[in-house]
């Protein structure tokens, strides 16, 4: 993360996640959401373009997630709306502030 309030705004106002531990830690960031955990740790002179951070987070309703996700007009990835994918996943994805790509899915 290159900025901490940035990126807890964005996966708490967004995403739903809720800071887990302690907030004290100025380069270091813990966030969860049911049995998800997401630990953050700043890079300031991150260059987005550069980043290739992926996570993988399983869902058990998918559909709704993503239409609560597009009634708060957050930032689907271009390509990645909701979708079949061949491999038996229903998936999309998403890019936080840093480039992170998020891709949620669920087995159907």
């Amino acid at each position: 993360m290159r900025d901490k309030a940035r990126t807890l705004e964005y996966y708490t106002g967004f995403l739903g996640f809720r800071v887990f531990g302690s907030p004290d830690y100025p380069d270091y960031l813990m966030l969860e959401k049911d049995a998800v955990q997401l630990h953050f740790f700043a890079y300031p002179d991150l260059n987005p373009a550069d980043n290739y951070g992926q996570v993988y987070i399983r869902c058990s309703d998918i559909e709704q997630f993503y239409a609560t996700l597009t009634e708060k007009s957050a930032p689907i990835h271009p390509a990645g709306s909701l979708a079949m994918k061949p491999w038996g996943q229903r998936e999309f994805s998403m890019l936080d502030p840093d480039n992170n790509l998020l891709t949620f899915g669920q087995a159907v």
